[in-house]
């Protein structure tokens, strides 16, 4: 889908706050109510806007460690992916997983309380799947976070540019 100027203000503006009155984004972008709700029902039916959260405190709800896990795997074949994305789904402090190029096969966010939180974690982790090797980078300090994508490189409306 092509966005124009107005689309990226608007995708702008619910990245910040998904809260905020369709009305309130209306007068920002320079739109009334009705055409601005429009243009934020097509951006969810084409699957711009996935879907609309409220971002938690990870302190405040002791999840406070942050865990880089990376693993390496000598299985490379589409069912011990298949079985090990599964697997990866029941554990809720998995909060990104990516398949990866390079050094590493795999790499997990992990949000846990502390240290022995993850070491239950990794002891569940390893009972249900094999893997060959695991390295568990534990964040000291978050110097930067955000859900916010750039939308300086979304597709521009011919028009728009």
């Amino acid at each position: 889908m092509a966005l124009d100027k107005i689309d990226r203000k608007i995708l702008a503006l619910l990245q910040r706050d998904a809260t905020m009155p369709v009305a309130e984004i209306g007068r920002k972008v320079g739109l009334s109510t009705t055409p601005c709700w429009r243009r934020i029902q097509k951006m969810e039916e084409e699957g711009v806007i996935r879907r609309r959260v409220a971002v938690l405190d990870p302190v405040k709800i002791n999840v406070g460690v942050t865990v880089f896990v990376s693993v390496k795997t000598a299985e490379h074949n589409e069912s011990w992916l298949r079985k090990f994305a599964a697997t990866i789904e029941d554990f809720s402090e998995v909060v990104e997983f990516y398949r990866m190029s390079g050094d590493i096969d795999y790499l997990m966010r992990v949000v846990v309380p502390d240290i022995a939180a993850y070491d239950a974690f990794y002891k569940r982790l390893i009972a249900k799947i094999a893997l060959s090797d695991v390295s568990s980078s534990f964040a000291m300090e978050q110097i930067k976070y955000t859900t916010a994508l750039p939308l300086d490189f979304a597709l521009v409306n011919d028009d728009d540019k």
